[in-house]
């Protein structure tokens, strides 16, 4: 499950960031909406996919609501799922 959960937050974080610094200037800068249709599609699977294994980790993890509240804020915030994955999901690979 933190594989699973490791790359979710990796490409998550990805397609946000894509999304608004390649598809939403070739949108409304080139005229072009289809990659931002595409990539937003691809966005909102990957945020809901994220949200719901993050949401599963953390209760098998049995961690603090704090967390929980972190972990789903970064889903949010620009290159916060990349700081969750380096701060709380890698070490936890070191330690298995």
């Amino acid at each position: 499950m933190l594989n699973l959960f490791r790359i979710t937050s990796i490409l998550e974080g990805i397609s946000y960031l894509s999304l608004f610094a390649v598809t939403m200037p070739l949108k409304y800068m080139a005229g072009l909406p289809m990659p931002n249709k595409y990539v937003g599609y691809a966005h909102g699977v990957l945020f809901i996919a994220y949200i719901l294994l993050a949401l599963l980790f953390c209760f098998q993890k049995k961690w603090p609501f704090k967390r929980v509240v972190i972990l789903l804020t970064a889903s949010l915030l620009p290159f916060a799922t990349f700081y969750v994955d380096s701060k709380y999901l890698k070490p936890l690979k070191v330690s298995e």
